[in-house]
């Protein structure tokens, strides 16, 4: 290992300074992709790249400036301010003099506010510098519109097991910028393992490595690693999640999702994800109960019924121990009938009273507490249900008189609804041999 390496992370070490030496993102760097010739020619434009952690948004940044001989300047939105910004563009309009080019890169692009993002508008726009953002959220709800459409969007992909392999591979043999003077043996299941729990994430991938490294035992062979000491470095769980980020809607999507597609199986492994990466158990409670109207509705009312519970023991005993109830909850919504009507026309409904204008209350459906409403007639004509035959009005209009009558409510052909499909098809028999009387 070199000395200027010594005290810098292996991550940082190992960030090659060459194309051909990233690892992954093939989409994009691949043989004759536009991205790949564009950082070759040392074309630049501003940029943001949309990714997980540790897929190499900061590596690829740098890549472009040394491909560029630019001038490289990095700001991170979470300790970047006004100052350091308006410091950032001072220099690069001193490069610019000296015909330079810069490039800003800002990491964690999203945490900075509008004013902030505006702020890089006009330096973008008269060329004094090329901005590069980077970003784990999505930048078409995160960036404003205005600094959005002047960046190129490049989704970068988590890394593939073949990809964090070679990355494994590289830094246990380099011997100049890696672990290869240390003569690191790892266990193939150890190697397997660290794959598996680096998800994706280089970065990730090269810490756990690092840490093994400080921890194994030397031998006359080596460093040895076994299965042991990787337990005891993975105290804490190292699956990605983020509360407030694209994980958390991808996952809560892909839950709700199997619960529609009626597979208990798939419901039940996104909810140990989203419980095993530290999603509070109340927010999966409250979105089931909107499972259990959206998609089962009165195909199945006990859904709602049991959700509901599902809930109440999960207040009563807390977590881990109430999460078996919110299980059972998820895979009975899974298996229970499926029917969105309920859904459907609500939104039918509530689409109508929006845009139709509210129509009077017919007097026979007003109530009359008082002599005077009586007198003006509100409720006279009205016929209760309770003492008509079969306890129905039959022909009794309940809509506005100004209005059409409109069936929202469309029963399926699943669950109870079938027997509710049934039922609402007599009254309207009884509906059209009420009218035909009348005739």
């Amino acid at each position: 290992m070199h000395d200027d390496a010594i005290g810098r992370p292996l991550a940082e070490r190992l960030r090659p300074e060459k194309l051909e030496h990233f690892i992954g993102q093939r989409h994009l760097l691949g043989a004759n992709k536009p991205l790949r010739r564009a950082v070759e020619a040392g074309r630049l434009h501003s940029m943001v790249f949309w990714g997980p952690p540790g897929t190499g948004k900061t590596t690829l940044a740098q890549l472009i400036a040394s491909y560029s001989s630019a001038n490289f300047i990095k700001l991170s939105a979470v300790l970047a301010g006004v100052k350091e910004i308006r410091q950032a563009m001072t220099e690069a309009e001193n490069k610019q003099q000296q015909k330079i080019p810069t490039i800003v890169f800002v990491d964690e692009i999203h945490r900075f506010n509008k004013a902030q993002q505006d702020a890089f508008l006009h330096h973008v726009e008269n060329g004094t510098i090329t901005l590069i953002g980077a970003t784990t959220e999505n930048p078409s709800f995160e960036l404003n519109n205005a600094l959005l459409s002047r960046l190129r969007v490049y989704v970068l992909q988590s890394l593939k097991e073949q990809d964090l392999q070679a990355l494994l591979d590289r830094a246990l043999s380099d011997t100049i910028n890696g672990l290869g003077q240390e003569n690191l043996q790892l266990e193939s299941n150890v190697k397997k393992r660290l794959i598996e729990v680096a998800n994706g994430d280089a970065r990730r991938l090269l810490s756990l490595l690092e840490m093994l490294n400080d921890l194994a035992e030397s031998t006359p062979n080596g460093k040895q690693c076994h299965e042991g000491l990787l337990n005891e470095t993975l105290k804490h769980s190292l699956r990605a999640f983020d509360k407030m980020g694209e994980h958390f809607y991808d996952q809560i999507s892909a839950l709700h999702k199997s619960v529609r597609g009626s597979d208990p199986d798939a419901a039940l492994y996104w909810l140990c994800r989203m419980l095993d990466g530290g999603c509070d158990p109340f927010y999966i409670a409250r979105r089931a109960l909107r499972m259990a109207s959206e998609d089962i509705g009165n195909a199945d009312p006990k859904a709602l019924t049991i959700t509901l519970n599902a809930w109440e023991v999960l207040e009563r005993l807390g977590s881990p121990e109430g999460e078996l109830a919110l299980a059972q909850s998820i895979i009975y919504l899974a298996c229970a009938a499926k029917s969105n009507a309920v859904y459907s026309a609500f939104n039918k409904a509530s689409s109508d009273v929006k845009s139709s204008g509210h129509h009077e209350v017919p007097l026979h459906l007003r109530n009359a507490p008082t002599k005077l409403m009586k007198s003006l007639d509100y409720g006279k004509a009205y016929r209760y249900a309770h003492d008509e035959p079969y306890g129905y009005a039959a022909g009794e209009n309940y809509f506005p008189e100004s209005k059409t009558p409109v069936q929202y409510y469309k029963p399926v052909e699943r669950g109870l609804e079938i027997k509710i499909k049934e039922k609402l098809m007599w009254l309207k028999q009884l509906d059209s041999q009420e009218k035909h009387r009348n005739k």
